[in-house]
């Protein structure tokens, strides 16, 4: 954020010296500038912030229910690990059966659409957290 206003606040300055002659018409330009660029700055947050709300008060139970219904298959498959650690222990032959109809199961799935899953979850996550970074930050 600080190298974006870094260079719109240079390229002002060269502008301002490049068309105005006068001190004061220099300063007033270059103040104008500034305060067209936070507005910029502003509506865009305030767009990211209606899109933030808009989705955690839709009705709609898929857009509400991805995030923490994902959780919750991960924590099903790591809670089924209990499970199979008894039953490897008393039927070994059954336990690598499903561990081996799993992984089957995980691995027909195309790499690419892995990619995009994680990309998209990954980047989902990186936007919320550095939005609230940015709620609390001010």
């Amino acid at each position: 954020m600080l190298n974006i206003l870094s260079a719109v606040t240079g390229a002002i300055d060269t502008v301002a010296d490049k068309f105005f002659v006068d001190a004061a018409d220099k300063e007033k330009f270059k103040l104008q500038a500034l305060k067209m660029a936070q507005d910029g700055e502003f509506r865009s947050q305030e767009n990211q912030l209606n899109a933030i709300l808009a989705e955690a008060k839709s009705s709609d139970p898929w857009t509400s229910r991805a995030r923490p219904s994902f959780l919750y298959v991960m924590y099903l498959l790591i809670l089924f690990s209990l499970p199979m650690g008894v039953l490897s222990a008393f039927k070994p032959d059954i336990a690598v059966q499903v561990a081996t109809g799993m992984q089957s199961w995980l691995s027909a799935i195309p790499d690419g659409l892995w990619g995009v899953f994680g990309a998209g979850y990954l980047g989902y996550v990186g936007a919320r957290e550095y939005g609230k970074s940015k709620l609390i930050g001010k």
